[in-house]
């Protein structure tokens, strides 16, 4: 089993003390999204856990706990872009905090366990490509040496956001801006030694230097391992998404980064309820389980296929 952590909020930066709670404990509560009545119950045993993929902006809240995942298997998504407070609202300095964060995780886990999202890009007045282009060569700079790896993605226009984009003046790149972003950011990422990928984007970019890839990564978890996974694709993502099947531990409506492009909060009021029902001593990540609900044990077993283990 692969654990995500999470896509649907900022667990590492916002919620560490609950995540480090619950892998002692060894299991976690997730509420259905369509029935909040019905609880899963997932273990966190090693035993069972393959790996587990963190999805943050800002994981310096568990740079001082990291030995506590040693049990496990694991690598980062960190999210990195150059975007201001109109669009990242509650993100701290990317000079001053986010960038050394991500040099500090590096060093301590390893460059290929660490890999750079520069996503998701979109454009306005003041977002242009030139801004982009620059912007970009400023921060491959700058973790050069600290990650192989470069994801990016464009703007999805999902229809919780929409408001945001028309009042913002938010849009996704045209197809052709897309291609020449595409080319000049790999261009740029190859000169600091880092590969540029593309994440669930329908449009081929290889012939921009792009290759396809997988937030969940079957590939990188075989390396890491040393062994096959017996694992196929996540089939509850979009059709364009090839990650792994996985689960994931986090909730929607509870991420406080303020992002304007975030497809994971729907609503500020339910927000704003959820954070403050947070509790880190709680099998859930917000709320407690009360006497109307049902706890049902998720089935999991470990992929890994118990064959002599092997490099790539």
């Amino acid at each position: 089993m692969i654990v995500s952590a999470s896509r649907r909020t900022d667990i590492p930066a916002r919620y560490s003390e609950w995540l480090f709670n619950r892998l002692r404990e060894g299991y976690a509560c997730t509420r259905s999204p369509f029935d909040p009545a019905k609880i899963g119950r997932i273990s966190l045993s090693p035993e069972v856990v393959d790996g587990i993929v963190f999805w943050t902006k800002n994981p310096a809240p568990m740079l001082p706990r990291l030995s506590e995942l040693r049990p496990y298997t694991y690598y980062f998504q960190f999210t990195l872009t150059p975007y201001g407070k109109d669009i990242e609202g509650n993100i701290p300095s990317k000079e001053n905090a986010v960038i050394p964060a991500f040099r500090e995780l590096s060093r301590e886990i390893g460059r290929e366990r660490v890999v750079w999202r520069y996503d998701p890009i979109l454009l306005t007045e003041r977002y242009t490509i030139d801004f982009h282009l620059e912007a970009f060569a400023s921060l491959a700079k700058a973790l050069e040496g600290y990650t192989g790896r470069c994801v990016i993605s464009f703007l999805d226009p999902y229809r919780s956001i929409r408001g945001v984009m028309r009042e913002l003046g938010m849009r996704a790149p045209e197809e052709d801006e897309m291609r020449r972003l595409a080319k000049r950011l790999a261009e740029t990422a190859a000169k600091h030694h880092i590969a540029l990928e593309a994440c669930a984007e329908a449009l081929d970019l290889s012939e921009c230097g792009v290759a396809r890839t997988h937030c969940v990564d079957k590939a990188l978890f075989e390396r890491l391992l040393g062994c096959r996974l017996d694992a196929g694709r996540d089939m509850n993502q979009r059709k364009e998404c090839g990650c792994m099947e996985s689960v994931d531990i986090g909730m929607y409506d509870t991420c406080p980064n303020g992002c304007a492009y975030c497809y994971a909060n729907h609503n500020a009021a339910a927000v704003a309820r959820n954070i403050a029902a947070h509790d880190p001593a709680s099998p859930l990540l917000c709320g407690h389980i009360g006497p109307g609900d049902g706890v049902t044990e998720r089935e999991m077993r470990p992929f890994r296929d118990g064959q002599i283990g092997f490099r790539i």
